[in-house]
C-alpha cells in the first residue's frame, strides 16, 4: 500500500467510525465504545507508518482536481513534511487516549454514543487540517473543528453554563474566520492556486502583491482558533463541557491548528515585517496576561485553560521569532503534559462526584484518595513549569533561545524588535507559570478545604492513560531536541545557557514564592476560625452554593464545602487579583463595545420595523379596508332594500338620462 494511500486514509477511518457511531449508537450499543476508540487507534497506527515512510525527508506530495472551478482550481491534494507527520501522530495518541479515558469518565452518560462519535469526527478534521495541500480542503477541516467544538463544549446542555460557553466558543472563532477566509481568498489570488506548495513558491519569488494585508487577516483567524489575545476569551468559558473533550481542544486539536497553520506558511508571514511584530505584541500580551489570570483562577480546569492560552503565546512567539522548529517542538510537547494535566483534573473532578468543574478552594487530602492523579499531574506541572529534565523544559528554551538569537542579532529571520518582546514576554511567564503551577499543586493536593465523599476507586482506563502520557511528559523533551531538527529545518533545538539560566532560575523563584505565600496564608489561616460555613455546612448550604454559582467556584456535587483560605494567589497578586480572576474584564470591554451597540441597533431596528415601516403598511391598507367597510354594511340580507335600491337607482339615472336629453 501507497504512503499516499495510507494517509488518505489516517483521517478518513475516525470519519467512518463516526459516521457509524452515529447510525449504530441507539440500534447496536454494544458497538459503541469499539467504533470509538478502534478506528481512532487504527488512524494512529497508520499515521506512525507514513511517518516512517517519510521519515524526514522530502515532502510527500500528491493531488487531484477536485472540479474545475476556473482560474484558481481546488484539488484534493497531500502535503506531508516532517512537521505533518510528528503532528498528526501527536493528533492520533492523544485521541486515542481520550477515547480510552472516556470509556470510563462517561461511562452512565446516556449521550455517550453521539460524544464518541463527535470526537472522531473532531479527530478526523483535525487530520484533515494536518495532512491538506491545498487551503480549501484545510478550510473544511478547519471548519468542522469548529462545529464539533459547538457540540462538545455544550455536552452538558441542561446547564446554562455549557449552553453560553458553546455558543461563545462558536461565535467568537467564527468572528476570526470571517477575515480569515477572506486572506484565503487574497491570498489565493495572489499566488493562482489554494496549494501550499504554490502559495509558499510564490513568497519565495516575491509574487505577493498585499503579504501585509494577507498576513493580518490570517492572523485573525488564526487568533480566534488558537485563542490568542484579542480573541480568547472563549476558551476559559469552554471548561463548561466533559474533562477529556477539554484534553483534546488543549492538546491536539483545535488550538493546535492556528499554530499549525502559521508554521505550515510561516513564509507568507515572513514576508511582512509590520505582520511578524503584531504576531511578537501578540504572544507577547497573550502569554504574560494569560498567566496572570491563571494564578487568581479558583476552578482547576480554567487554571488549566488560562495555562493553555499562555502556552500557545510561547508557540506563536517561536513564529514570530521565525522558528517554527521551535513552535511545532513546543506544541508537541505540550501536547503530552497538557492531555495529561487535564485527564488528571478529570480523576479528580470524577472522584468529586461532578460533571466538569471543581474548586481548587475546596479540596482536601487529595494525595491519598487518587494517587495516579497526584503523581501524573506532579509530572505534567513539573513539565508545565519547564523544571528540567522534564519535556517542558527543552521545548520552552529552545523558544526562548530563538527569540534571544533575534534579540541579538544573530539571526535575520524576523525583527529584532520581535525578539526582545518575545523574549522578556517569554522570561515573565516562566516566572507566573512556576508560581500558579505550584499554587494548583498545593491547593488540590495538600489543601485545607472541606473533603468531598469519596465515590471509589477510578475506573482503570482512566489511571492507565495518565501513565501513558506520563512517559512523553518526562521524557520526550530530552530526547527530542536532538532528533527532530532532521525532520524540521534543521536548525538547532538544543537550550542555550543564557536562556536555560534565566528561564530555570525565574521558575524556581517562581515556585518558591508561592510555597512560601501558601505558607503565610496558611499560617494566618490557622489562626483564623473557618466559620459559620464551616462549622455547620449543613444549615448554610444553600449560602454556599449561590455563592459558588455567582463566584464561578462551584461547590463538589450537590454539597456545599468550606474553602481553603490559605490561597497565595491572593498575596501574591494583591489588586491585581479581582481583575486577574474575571480575565482583565475583556468580556466586558467586548460587551460595551460590540454587544451593546448591536443590541442597540437591533432595538432601533426593531422600533422602525414596527412604527415606520408597519404604519405605512397599515395605511395603505386602510382605505380599502374602510371601502369594504362600506359595501360590508350594504349587504344587509334583505330583499326589499335591494329592490328598493335598484328601483332608486333607476329613478336617479332615468332623471339623469332625462337631463342630459333636455339641455341637449
Amino acid at each position: 500500500m501507497t504512503t499516499t494511500t495510507l494517509a488518505v486514509l489516517v483521517p478518513l477511518l475516525p470519519f467512518l467510525g463516526a459516521a457509524a457511531g452515529l447510525l449504530l449508537g441507539r440500534t447496536a450499543p454494544g458497538f459503541v465504545r469499539p467504533l470509538a476508540v478502534l478506528p481512532t487507534l487504527a488512524a494512529l497506527l497508520l499515521a506512525v507508518l507514513v511517518a516512517v515512510r517519510q521519515g524526514g525527508g522530502d515532502a510527500i506530495d500528491s493531488a487531484t482536481e477536485l472540479t474545475p472551478t476556473g482560474s484558481v482550481p481546488i484539488e484534493l491534494a497531500l502535503h506531508i513534511d516532517g512537521f505533518a507527520a510528528l503532528v498528526a501522530l501527536l493528533v492520533g495518541a492523544v485521541a486515542t487516549c481520550v477515547q480510552i479515558y472516556s470509556t470510563g469518565y462517561l461511562r452512565d452518560d446516556p449521550r455517550y454514543p453521539s460524544y464518541a462519535a463527535l470526537v472522531s469526527l473532531f479527530t478526523s478534521a483535525m487530520f484533515l487540517v494536518v495532512y491538506s495541500g491545498d487551503l480549501i480542503v484545510l478550510l473544511v477541516g478547519w471548519e468542522v473543528m469548529g462545529i464539533c467544538s459547538y457540540f462538545l463544549v455544550g455536552h452538558y446542555w441542561e446547564t446554562p453554563e455549557a449552553r453560553a460557553a458553546s455558543l461563545k466558543a462558536f461565535l467568537v472563532t467564527k468572528l476570526g474566520d470571517v477575515p480569515f477566509l477572506i486572506g484565503l481568498f487574497a491570498l489565493a489570488t495572489d499566488a493562482g492556486s489554494f496549494r501550499i506548495t504554490r502559495v509558499l513558491g510564490t513568497v519565495a519569488s516575491g509574487g505577493l502583491d498585499h503579504p501585509t494585508l494577507i498576513a493580518l487577516l490570517l492572523l485573525a483567524g488564526v487568533a480566534g482558533k488558537s485563542a490568542q489575545f484579542p480573541l480568547h476569551t472563549w476558551l476559559p468559558d469552554a471548561m463548561a463541557g466533559p474533562t477529556p473533550v477539554s484534553a483534546l481542544i488543549h492538546a491536539a486539536t483545535m488550538v493546535a491548528a492556528g499554530v499549525y497553520f502559521v508554521a505550515r506558511l510561516l513564509p507568507v508571514f515572513q514576508a511582512s515585517t509590520a505582520a511578524m511584530v503584531v504576531l511578537a505584541f501578540m504572544a507577547a500580551v497573550t502569554m504574560a496576561g494569560s498567566a496572570l489570570a491563571a494564578l487568581a483562577q479558583d476552578d482547576i480546569k480554567r487554571v488549566l485553560a488560562y495555562s493553555t492560552i499562555g502556552q500557545l503565546g510561547y508557540m506563536t512567539g517561536a513564529l514570530a521569532v521565525g522558528d517554527r522548529g521551535a513552535a511545532v517542538f513546543h506544541l508537541l510537547s505540550h501536547g503530552a503534559f497538557k492531555a495529561l494535566l487535564f485527564l488528571a483534573a478529570g480523576v479528580i473532578i470524577h472522584a468529586a462526584g461532578t460533571n466538569s468543574l471543581a474548586a481548587m478552594s475546596r479540596m482536601s487530602r487529595l494525595r491519598d484518595r487518587v494517587p495516579d492523579a497526584y503523581w501524573t499531574m506532579t509530572v505534567a506541572l513539573l513539565a508545565l513549569a519547564a523544571i528540567p529534565p522534564f519535556s517542558g523544559f527543552f521545548s520552552k528554551e529552545s523558544v526562548l533561545g530563538a527569540a534571544e538569537h533575534v534579540a541579538t542579532g544573530h539571526t535575520e529571520h524576523a525583527p529584532g524588535g520581535a525578539g526582545w518582546i518575545v523574549l522578556l514576554a517569554g522570561l515573565l511567564t516562566a516566572l507566573l507559570t512556576a508560581a500558579y503551577a505550584t499554587r494548583l499543586w498545593l491547593l488540590a493536593f495538600r489543601g485545607r478545604g472541606t473533603e468531598a465523599p469519596d465515590h471509589g476507586r477510578q475506573p482503570l482506563t482512566m489511571t492507565v492513560v495518565l501513565w501513558v502520557l506520563a512517559v512523553p511528559s518526562l521524557a520526550f523533551g530530552g530526547l527530542a531536541f536532538r532528533l527532530l531538527p532532521d525532520w524540521f529545518d534543521g536548525g538547532s533545538l538544543a537550550p542555550t545557557l543564557t536562556t536555560s539560566v534565566l528561564g530555570t532560575g525565574l521558575a524556581l523563584v517562581g515556585g518558591l514564592v508561592t510555597y512560601g505565600a501558601w505558607q503565610r496564608t496558611t499560617a494566618l489561616a490557622a489562626r483564623t476560625p473557618m466559620g459559620a460555613v464551616a462549622a455547620h455546612p449543613e444549615a448554610d448550604a444553600g449560602l454556599v452554593e449561590a455563592e459558588a454559582i455567582a463566584s464561578h467556584r462551584p461547590a463538589y456535587g450537590d454539597v456545599a464545602y468550606a474553602p481553603d483560605p490559605a490561597d497565595p494567589g491572593r498575596l501574591l497578586l494583591g489588586p491585581l487579583h479581582r481583575p486577574a480572576a474575571t480575565g482583565f474584564h475583556l468580556d466586558a470591554v467586548y460587551a460595551a463595545l460590540f454587544v451593546r451597540p448591536v443590541q442597540a441597533g437591533a432595538s432601533l431596528v426593531r422600533f422602525l420595523d414596527r412604527e415606520v415601516v408597519d404604519t405605512y403598511v397599515r395605511g395603505a391598507a386602510a382605505l380599502p379596508r374602510l371601502l369594504g367597510a362600506a359595501v360590508r354594511r350594504a349587504q344587509t340580507g334583505n330583499v326589499q332594500t335591494y329592490v328598493s335600491a335598484l328601483l332608486a337607482g333607476t329613478v336617479v339615472l332615468a332623471v339623469a338620462v332625462l337631463l342630459v336629453a333636455t339641455g341637449a
